[in-house]
């Protein structure tokens, strides 16, 4: 017959982590997170896409020339190629005029706030 010292089971260690196993400390990003923040535009952002719109489906007449770099010509190829692979049409010329109402539109509406003035104030200074 074995000896009750036998036959009671040890009770087996728990194996130690080891110093070479990664620790998964992922940063969680909150369920609720962000969700105080407005996600409507405002008025004054739709009124200007809506004036830009309008002034970019009648049709340019005036021709006229400007200088770009190398880098802004690219960006608009690459944007007219984003698109394009959305099968949308849209070319140079409008990206530009949609560029250029953006720009007088914001500063009608901003004047001193406007991205335009604060950039030519930059270039002047």
């Amino acid at each position: 017959m074995p000896s009750p010292e036998k036959t009671a089971k040890k009770a087996k260690p728990k194996p130690k982590r080891s110093l070479k196993q990664p620790v998964n400390r992922d940063t969680v990003i909150p369920r609720h997170h962000d969700t105080n923040r407005d996600t409507m535009t405002p008025r004054y952002h739709d009124a200007i896409i809506e004036a830009v719109r309008k002034a970019v489906k009648g049709f340019g007449k005036e021709a006229a020339t400007y200088r770009f770099t190398v880098d802004e010509k690219k960006a608009i190829a690459d944007i007219i190629y984003t698109y394009s692979g959305q099968r949308v049409k849209t070319n140079g010329n409008e990206i530009t005029r949609i560029a250029l109402n953006f720009i007088i539109s914001d500063y009608e509406e901003n004047g001193e706030n406007s991205v335009l003035h604060k950039v030519i104030k930059a270039l002047n200074s």
